[in-house]
This record gives C-alpha cells, sequence and structure tokens, in this order.
C-alpha cells in the first residue's frame, strides 16, 4: 500500500499525480466547507486544504496525507460549484469578457506536522455568447467543478490568455506539490531535490 493519500475524490487532482509518477491511494476528507465571516477567498482556499488533509491524517497517522482545494474568485467573490444548470450559466455569464483568479491550496501532512501552499492563476476569458453558454451547460461538464467550467475539458475554448500555474486550474499545482514531497522525503524523481537541497 502506498504512503500516499490523496484526501480528495477528485478524479482530475488523481489523474495528475499520476502523471508526475505518484504512488498514491485515495481517502476522501468530508468536512464543513462553509467559508467564515469576513473570510478571506485565499484563507478560504487554504483553510480547506489543510483541514482536508488533517481530517484523514487521524485514520491514517503513519501516511503522507496530501489535501488540496481549488476556488474561482472574481472581484473577491468565491464561485463554487454551480447548484444547476440555471446557476452555472449565470456564473459563465459573469466570467464572460473578464480575468479572473484560481485559487488552489495544496496541504501535505506527515505526523504532527502540515505543511501548504497557495498558488494563484489569472485566467482570462473571451466573450461568451448566449448559444455557446447554453450548450456547454447542457453538456453537463460544468456542474461539477468551481467556477461553472474545466480548463481541461469543453470549457478550455473559453480561455483566451492564462497567467500561471496550468494544472493549479485544473485542481492541482504539480510544482509546488512535487516540492512539498520532496521536502517531506518523499521525491517524484529520485534525483528531485528538497528545497533545503537546493538553497546549500
Amino acid at each position: 500500500m502506498s504512503s500516499i493519500i490523496l484526501a480528495s475524490a477528485s478524479p482530475r487532482r488523481a489523474e495528475l499525480l499520476e502523471q508526475i509518477g505518484v504512488a498514491f491511494t485515495v481517502q476522501p476528507a468530508h468536512i464543513d466547507e462553509t467559508p467564515r465571516a469576513v473570510e478571506m477567498p485565499g484563507d478560504y482556499v487554504e483553510r480547506l486544504a489543510r483541514e482536508k488533509a488533517l481530517a484523514v491524517a487521524i485514520s491514517f497517522p503513519d501516511k503522507l496525507i496530501l489535501g488540496s482545494d481549488t476556488s474561482v474568485v472574481l472581484d473577491n467573490v468565491i464561485l463554487g460549484k454551480p447548484s444547476d444548470a440555471y446557476e452555472a450559466g449565470t456564473m459563465l455569464a459573469e466570467l464572460s469578457a473578464k480575468t479572473h483568479r484560481v485559487m488552489t491550496a495544496i496541504a501535505l501532512v506527515q505526523g504532527g506536522r502540515c505543511e501548504s501552499r497557495l498558488v494563484t492563476t489569472e485566467v482570462t476569458f473571451r466573450k461568451l455568447l448566449e448559444p455557446e453558454i447554453a450548450a456547454y451547460v447542457a453538456s453537463g461538464e460544468p456542474m461539477d467543478k468551481a467556477g461553472s467550467y474545466g480548463i481541461q475539458g469543453l470549457g478550455g475554448i473559453f480561455v483566451k490568455e492564462i497567467k500561471g500555474s496550468y494544472s493549479a486550474v485544473v485542481g492541482l499545482p504539480l510544482q509546488e506539490t512535487a516540492a512539498l514531497l520532496a521536502d517531506a522525503g518523499c521525491p517524484v524523481w529520485k534525483h528531485w531535490p528538497s528545497s533545503r537541497e537546493s538553497q546549500s
């Protein structure tokens, strides 16, 4: 059994870990994801990543637990997963011809220690037409995704520009994830240096 557990049911995060050759098992975390009063989006995303990892770590104290959370933020407002087709269409119309931020946090728990990172990527949408919004919503793709779109799927055609980490928008920032694992003594590649080694 792998010493790494992914505290997420997201197939996209699992695919990204597999992409870089990480062996892991999946144990979804079940936590309250309600934002706190006056909580900034970055603080919210990083808190959820940490709480997911810590919740799973209770049952697996000898494992490395990786938690993650992603939010789409427009004008400092978090756009979560849509509750229905109408809300999905409304979110997409709000994102049309604007730049929004995608915030993804990762947290790694090892023993009693929890290290986390927050990665912010700017994504700019081209102008979306009502018929294509309707067609995209009808495809069903937006329904389980923050901000009602998936950059790695059909929603990728809406993206005019991206500044930052593509993999973070999908759901897991690979560079930061690999660095956290290396620092925990579990490098993705045998020659991957930890941050301590790279600074020496």
